[in-house]
């Protein structure tokens, strides 16, 4: 999978990645176009499941088992089968976003 920064301008700049928050990696991303759905990943030993949708709203999901993350990321139907055994089984929150505001460089050159 490839390295790419959660929360940076604009999300998955590339293909597959990995979530950095606060600089430290949290877990592996894995894209996904189902239904919705655009990437998934998952945090072992936090259980958790962090879901990027298609309008760039991101959902972390607590208390998500190893099955349930090996069926989401293996499944031919991911969209189906996160409706049916995840967001009617989990509660979920917006995942916590990147606090840092990124500017352009440029905005430097040309003060006003």
């Amino acid at each position: 999978m490839d390295k790419v920064p959660l929360k940076k301008e604009p999300p998955f700049q590339g293909s597959q990645g990995r979530v950095v928050a606060n600089q430290e990696i949290v877990m592996e991303m894995k894209r996904i176009n189902s239904g919705k759905l655009r990437a998934v990943g998952y945090d072992a030993r936090a259980r958790t499941l962090h879901v990027e949708f298609d309008n760039g709203s991101v959902i972390d999901y607590a208390g998500v088992g190893d099955e349930i993350w090996r069926r989401l990321s293996s499944s031919s139907s991911a969209w189906s089968y996160f409706r049916d055994n995840v967001e009617e089984e989990f509660s979920g929150r917006p995942a916590a976003a990147d606090k840092q505001t990124k500017t352009n460089p440029l905005d430097e050159l040309f003060k006003k």
